[in-house]
């Protein structure tokens, strides 16, 4: 990737936080614009600064504003930029209530620095990054929860854009799904904005949550 993906940082475990900017910042694509201890304190930066982050890398439990309701107020404020959950807690509830609040992706603190670069990498490209261990996750943890499960209304769907949310959750770029459709890039981006507005998702992870809730996702878990 040779376009420059900014990031802000967010954890109040300053060590850690300096880890993981260091580890960061000798990718040749990737940026740290600021820093941040808690989610008062990123609000305020995102309020305040020029320049706004493409992504933000954030800790869930941190003192005066955790995570959780900071990714609340920036899903509104600020819906274009992308929320990365990295936290220590791995508990399928966490996992499922950071995603349905808008978390793009979600890592353990012990993960490995190659997946969360590759993370990252992932986000920046397609707009989400889900792993196995998630997407059965919010598999098990959103659908078991509905009432009715598989009962949904989804006959407002085309053929069209069934197959291409199918494509989308199997993590698909927009180039990919077009040559595998033999379509446009611009066309299947007009497909993709359709499914936003109809299933009322705020985001490519939101589209993947309701293709799994509704039982149109074919997911190989």
């Amino acid at each position: 990737m040779s376009s420059i993906v900014k990031i802000a940082l967010v954890d109040d475990e300053v060590l850690f936080r300096k880890g993981i900017a260091f580890l960061l910042q000798k990718e040749d694509n990737f940026e740290i614009i600021f820093e941040a201890s808690n989610g008062e304190e990123l609000i305020s930066k995102l309020n305040s600064s020029e320049s706004k982050p493409d992504i933000i890398i954030m800790d869930l439990k941190m003192p005066v504003l955790n995570g959780v309701e900071a990714t609340k107020i920036i899903r509104k404020s600020y819906p274009d930029i992308k929320i990365i959950a990295l936290t220590s807690y791995d508990t399928k509830s966490f996992v499922a209530n950071m995603i349905q609040v808008g978390a793009v992706a979600y890592l353990i603190k012990n993960t490995t620095p190659k997946d969360l670069i590759h993370t990252v990498n992932e986000v920046a490209k397609k707009g989400f990054y889900y792993s196995q261990i998630v997407l059965k996750t919010i598999q098990e943890t959103i659908v078991s929860s509905k009432n009715s499960k598989g009962n949904l209304e989804t006959g407002f769907l085309s053929p069209r854009e069934i197959e291409i949310l199918q494509l989308i959750c199997l993590q698909k770029t927009t180039t990919e799904i077009a040559d595998h459709l033999f379509l446009s890039p611009r066309t299947v981006e007009g497909h993709r904005n359709n499914l936003l507005l109809k299933t009322e998702s705020r985001n490519i992870a939101g589209l993947v949550v309701y293709a799994i809730q509704n039982e149109i996702a074919v997911l190989t878990i």
